[in-house]
């Protein structure tokens, strides 16, 4: 699947920020609960414009990865309220923009908006690409037993059942292990 590279940036940020969630995490615990956790997020993950590094800010983001999370697990119509309620409540007005060495791409939100409104209104256009193209079932939850990370299947024809090699990996082993028990 081929999307448009800010739309792939934006829906890669989106599955970063919402597999901080306590239970989808490499930890399993919630790894957005500091302001640190939320700069460690940044250094991976680049987000141009206002940053404000306060609890506030931590607690908002942490409300835009629920939002994240919930559309998510939508289909593609339960989806389009959704989206459409992210971009109003932030009164978004696409614009093309060109910044930090890339090329031609669609902002809403100015850049001295909060983090977290821009992060919400970022995943929302980026949803509006994978919604029109009739492609939300490329947005998946983990198929291991015992995760709940969400991942953006990119590969081309459209299999990928878990959110990273480890979870593959040890559902596979899972797999192998029931098979010799049977044997």
């Amino acid at each position: 699947m081929l999307f448009a590279p800010d739309t792939e940036e934006a829906l890669a940020f989106a599955v970063a920020l919402a597999n901080t969630a306590a239970g989808a995490s490499r930890s399993g615990d919630d790894e957005l609960a500091t302001v640190a956790d939320l700069a460690r997020l940044l250094e991976t993950c680049k987000f141009s414009g206002r940053i404000d590094r306060d609890e506030a800010e931590v607690r908002e983001v942490r409300q835009t990865r629920e939002q994240i999370r919930e559309v998510w697990t939508l289909g593609r119509d339960e989806a389009v309220p959704v989206v459409n309620r992210m971009l109003r409540e932030a009164r978004a007005l696409p614009y093309l923009t060109r910044h930090d060495g890339s090329d031609w791409h669609i902002h809403a939100t100015e850049q001295d908006a909060p983090l977290a409104e821009r992060i919400r209104v970022e995943a929302a256009l980026a949803l509006i690409d994978v919604i029109r193209m009739n492609e939300t079932g490329r947005l998946r939850v983990c198929a291991a037993d015992d995760c709940v990370g969400v991942f953006v299947d990119l590969s081309r024809n459209g299999s990928k059942r878990f959110c990273s090699v480890r979870c593959g990996n040890r559902m596979n082993m899972v797999a192998f292990r029931a098979r010799r028990t049977e044997a």
